[in-house]
């Protein structure tokens, strides 16, 4: 672990705007010559510890602020008749507009706090008790959105500082953000290994599930989620009915609801996106709205909220109540059961938009809750005989919220657990494992993530922005392809090959055979697994010696070949690639697969991509001047 020089450390402080004292851990630190092992461990307890009293006083100030205006505030103007309801949110929008306009920003997001632990320059200042404020107030105030948003960005922020401070490597700051983000999850739902596996599988990606990263990373989730027992009770998120198993011809109807579940998830994911362009004026008809001061959005925001409240009470805050009513098998009309469903949506999507703070998952829950329900009383109005083999609607409420949720997040394993740990049931794991595992494969399906950026993030280039994806796009195969790239005769001894590779320093080659038609393709890994296997063969050593004289790199290169045409976009060949693992990819002509064009490789790729974002930004600068 590299420690900060002192004459960094005052401009740490700076950047960080916060006042930290910072000298005094990096003074404990040196002084007791700690492993970095060590240190990473250490700093997962003071996280998870830091993060499971941030996640208890926000529920305590949501709690507060909730009875404010919905028990004072409300008993106070109340009287003046029931459209008084519609000043809360109003007021509430009044509020966080007013700290908008003080602070400008609440500082960054979750994606901006993983990119910036990719190396990415962070531009917005860490603000996680202004942040925290802020949403306490939008969710107290009726805001249709969640607590756990802010509670995993606590526990980021967190895990961000002290990663700063100290000024750890790349990967450990990615590490001891992702213990923060699974320590603020799994306080906020006293759900500690759902709150590990989002770590592990949106913060960190799936390729960070290494022992040392998943005992860190657990560490300060039990931590946190212990403090928040103490702190709120040891109560799950939700009191689940028992799961009721009537028929195995059950699972494919909650097939059925997977495929609804993606279609709420993606109108949900988009609703949000579109608000948000609306409020920032750049779609047409709603130009108006980016005129406005940006404080202003959330009163506008608070009082949409606010007159729709009128008619439908039950969107206000996070809903927590209205999920639990329909889990204990309230009645609930159908028709009120889809105006909900549709309502809620929107008014998410208007509050996200419009500048309140708060997350997603709930309002993701809540759909999904409302969607189960009214897709259980829908079959048997249609297929009256099929009542006896479903289940009551609760059991469609609560597989209904991890589909949505998975499928908004596209974070299967995380929704899974979580409800799994909520339910506390063994037998819901095979309809939650089927509806969701549908709901996230057709949202892929439609519309895959990003236009590859979970792919790229492979290759080391941060979370991207729509300019950058617009870049990538533009970007042929030939610009990233090495033209000369080294080739290898198929009837090449392995010792020969392998001396030849070690000697020009190159990870792989391509096979050829007489007649120099390509035949494979060899990388560093094939000749190291075939050495290996005969360094440890039972054999004599001079006996191995001469099977591996008269052994060829076309016995063990790859025969079977993908190919790269040089015209094409360079993020689609870039996604066969991942698809399949591969780092290299021979580029050839269209018409004729024999002739070598050249080599797709994993690090140039980077390179070029990387490049590409240099030249637009000088670019850039160069016409502003």
């Amino acid at each position: 672990m590299t420690l900060l020089p002192p004459a960094n450390l005052g401009k740490a402080k700076e950047q960080l705007a916060l006042p930290i004292p910072s000298s005094r851990l990096l003074h404990l630190v040196n002084r007791f010559q700690l492993s970095p092992e060590t240190v990473v461990l250490f700093l997962a307890l003071i996280i998870g510890g830091s993060t499971g009293m941030g996640v208890v006083t926000f529920h305590y100030l949501i709690e507060f602020i909730h009875d404010l205006l919905l028990e004072n505030f409300m008993g106070a103007i109340g009287v003046w008749g029931a459209w008084t309801l519609a000043c809360v949110p109003t007021l509430g929008g009044l509020v966080v507009g007013f700290m908008r306009w003080r602070t400008q920003d609440f500082g960054p997001g979750l994606s901006s706090l993983i990119a910036a632990s990719d190396g990415t320059e962070m531009k917005r200042q860490l603000r996680p008790v202004t942040k925290m404020l802020a949403a306490s107030v939008s969710l107290g105030s009726g805001a249709s959105l969640g607590p756990e948003g802010p509670s995993v960005e606590i526990g980021a922020n967190f895990g961000m500082l002290l990663s700063l401070i100290l000024q750890v490597s790349q990967e450990r700051r990615r590490l001891l953000l992702g213990a923060g983000a699974a320590a603020g999850l799994a306080a906020g739902f006293n759900a500690p290994i759902a709150g590990v596996f989002f770590a592990l599988e949106v913060v960190m990606g799936t390729t960070s599930f290494a022992t040392s990263a998943v005992s860190i990373v657990l560490l300060a989730a039990v931590v946190a989620a212990l403090i928040a027992q103490i702190g709120l009770g040891a109560q799950p998120a939700f009191a689940l009915p028992v799961y009721e198993v009537r028929s195995p011809l059950e699972l494919p109807i909650y097939l059925g609801l997977g495929l609804g579940a993606s279609l709420v998830s993606l109108v949900y994911t988009q609703s949000i996106s579109l608000a948000k362009a609306c409020f920032a004026g750049s779609v047409p008809g709603f130009n108006f709205l980016g005129k406005i001061p940006q404080p202003i959005h959330p009163i506008i925001g608070g009082v949409i909220i606010g007159a729709v409240a009128l008619q439908f009470p039950q969107i206000l805050g996070i809903g927590y109540g209205t999920v639990q009513a329909m889990l204990q098998d309230v009645e609930f009309s159908l028709d009120l059961l889809l105006a909900l469903l549709v309502v809620k949506l929107l008014m998410t999507a208007i509050s996200a938009g419009s500048g309140f703070v708060g997350g997603l998952f709930a309002p993701a829950m809540f759909l999904g809750a409302s969607l189960g329900s009214a897709y259980a009383k829908i079959l048997p109005l249609i297929i009256p005989s099929i009542s006896g083999y479903m289940a009551a609607p609760p059991a469609y409420a609560m597989v209904g919220m991890a589909a949505v949720l998975a499928g908004s997040v596209r974070a299967p394993l995380t929704a899974i657990l979580m409800l799994f740990e909520l339910t506390r049931d063994y037998r819901i794991v095979l309809p939650l494992m089927a509806a969701v595992s549908l709901s996230v494969w057709l949202v892929e399906r439609i519309k895959p993530n990003a236009n590859s950026n979970s792919n790229l993030q492979q290759i080391g280039l941060s979370e991207l922005k729509d300019e950058k994806v617009e870049i990538l796009q533009q970007i042929l195969v030939e610009d990233a392809m090495l033209s000369c790239p080294k080739t290898l005769p198929a009837s090449l001894g392995v010792l020969e090959a392998a001396k030849e590779m070690t000697r020009d320093r190159t990870r792989s080659a391509l096979v050829i055979n007489e007649a120099e038609q390509l035949v494979g393709i060899l990388s560093l890994e094939d000749l190291n697994r075939t050495l290996a296997l005969w360094q440890n063969s039972p054999n004599s050593s001079i006996e191995s010696q001469n099977n591996l004289a008269s052994q060829t790199i076309i016995d063990i290169c790859t025969t079977e070949i993908l190919y790269a045409w040089r015209d094409e976009p360079l993020s689609e060949a870039f996604d066969r690639m991942t698809l399949r693992g591969l780092h290299q990819l021979p580029v050839v002509a269209q018409g004729n697969h024999d002739l070598i064009l050249g080599l797709l490789d994993r690090e140039q790729i980077a390179l070029t991509c990387e490049l590409a974002f240099t030249r637009k930004a000088i670019y850039g600068l160069v016409n502003s001047q």
